[in-house]
């Protein structure tokens, strides 16, 4: 007897964690479904996310990696214009992607957002990262109460070695992940691979909801 198919879709998919975690999900009792700016989708757009949904129809689990160029800086320093626009993907997106695709999860599914470990870490010239990330945080839990009986959880990734981080300068992008290695008590950087397991387990585990799930390195240790 063929078993039924389970339908993903992974907003954020196309680069970096989220293909990774797309690449993870394929099978042949699998349709992926990834969407992201590459391939036309700007989540900061609410009804272009509606409308989206809407076309994909009837789906099993939605998982949400999309995220946002944040500028750095001290709060007094930073453009809060700047700050706004990094909140309306990472942020704003989520959510939209959220209240827009639960409307088409069937019973037993799940949504699984990113946040990342500055919403707990705290680091100076960051705020608006560790703003956003505290705020999807929080805001998972509250989906969890909201949505059930679906579930909803969060993948907090630290420093991982990305596309993310390719507009930065050969010497101080090597740099950085060199001086994370030596500091992370695990002695190494996180790959796309290694955080893309962190998202089969909310998927797969139907008794977690409202969980935030730290694959840092041990970075919240330091």
């Amino acid at each position: 007897m063929k078993t039924e198919q389970t339908t993903y879709v992974v907003i954020g998919g196309t680069s970096g964690i989220g293909a990774a975690v797309a690449k993870q999900l394929e099978g042949e009792n699998s349709i992926v479904h990834v969407a992201s700016r590459q391939t036309g989708l700007d989540i900061s757009d609410e009804q272009a996310v509606y409308h989206y949904f809407e076309s994909i129809g009837a789906f099993d689990h939605l998982i949400i990696t999309a995220g946002s160029s944040a500028p750095g800086g001290k709060v007094v320093d930073v453009d809060t214009t700047e700050a706004k626009a990094a909140f309306d993907t990472k942020f704003w997106g989520a959510v939209n992607a959220a209240k827009h695709g639960a409307r088409y999860i069937k019973q037993g599914g799940s949504i699984t957002l990113t946040s990342g470990m500055l919403s707990r870490k705290v680091v100076a010239n960051t705020y608006v990262k560790t703003a956003m990330n505290a705020a999807l945080e929080a805001t998972t839990k509250v989906l969890a109460k909201e949505l059930a009986p679906i579930r909803v959880n969060a993948v907090s990734p630290g420093l991982t070695n990305t596309e993310a981080y390719q507009g930065m300068a050969d010497d101080a992008r090597q740099a950085m992940l060199a001086g994370a290695q030596q500091s992370l008590p695990v002695g190494k950087v996180g790959e796309a691979s290694d955080l893309a397991m962190a998202y089969l387990l909310p998927i797969q585990n139907t008794y977690m909801t409202g969980a935030i799930i730290d694959v840092d390195g041990g970075a919240l240790l330091n």
